[in-house]
């Protein structure tokens, strides 16, 4: 059985609450689940003590069985010291979308139009000195 320790989304409309859960992962995401590890309401501040509560002995018991956490949970994992910080490398993210960069090369090439053309009547006025 594949066990992976996720979150499962609670609350109503517009305020998440997680319970963090250990299950197998052939299982819904809201779906049952072997163990409630602990919560996570992320409405709460990032330095509130509220804000993410685990039982880290059933965590590291799981951890201890092979169970994989979600890329979330290693996440706070990592935070409370469970874990080994992972190298993460996301190099597109600064890259720009299609269309913002479609709209970076009109401008460019409207300012570059703008360019010659303030350039073109200086040119003029030398070639008539």
């Amino acid at each position: 059985m594949a066990m992976k320790i996720r979150l499962a989304r609670g609350g109503s409309k517009k305020r998440p609450f997680y319970s963090i859960v250990a299950s197998d992962s052939r299982m819904p995401r809201d779906g049952r689940f072997i163990e409630k590890l602990g919560t996570y309401n992320p409405l709460l501040p990032k330095d509130s003590e509220e804000r993410v509560k685990m039982n880290m002995e059933r965590v590291q018991y799981w951890l201890g069985q092979g169970a994989q956490p979600t890329d979330r949970v290693s996440r706070m994992l990592e935070a409370a010291g469970v874990l080994a910080k992972k190298e993460r490398n996301n190099p597109k993210k600064a890259v720009p979308g299609k269309k913002a960069q479609d709209r970076a090369e009109e401008k460019a090439a409207k300012a570059a139009e703008a360019a010659e053309a303030a350039a073109a009547p200086a040119e003029d006025a030398a070639a008539e000195e």
